[in-house]
């Protein structure tokens, strides 16, 4: 039985979620949190958050323990954006759009 675990609206964008994810995407969860702490990108910082997230709702749920434990599924959605505007020249504006996205994580006893 497989657990998942949220983040939502996490104010970073899926593009730069997405390589991140990529690579740890099918990994045993040890490794995968292993190789997310050394990575210097904030999306590394917060994909290991819901990484250990997903593992603690599994070891809550007598699902699994954490060396036992793969990611099965692991993908970043669009979540809300916020819109702004910044002065231009000549009394014009141009408009900022801030993303964010919901990564969510899907761990279970893992048979390679």
């Amino acid at each position: 039985m497989s657990v998942k675990a949220v983040s939502t609206n996490t104010g970073l964008s899926v593009k730069k979620v997405k390589p991140i994810i990529d690579l740890v995407r099918g990994m045993p969860v040890n490794e995968a949190l292993r190789a997310l702490k050394f990575m210097t990108s904030p999306a590394a910082a917060r994909v290991a958050k819901v990484v250990q997230s997903a593992a603690a709702n599994a070891e809550n749920e007598l699902v699994g323990r954490g060396p036992d434990l793969r990611i099965i599924e692991i993908f970043a959605n669009e979540g809300p954006r916020v819109k702004r505007f910044r002065a231009r020249a000549r009394g014009r504006v141009a408009q900022i759009i801030r993303r964010s996205s919901h990564i969510t994580v899907v761990v279970d006893e893992g048979g390679a």
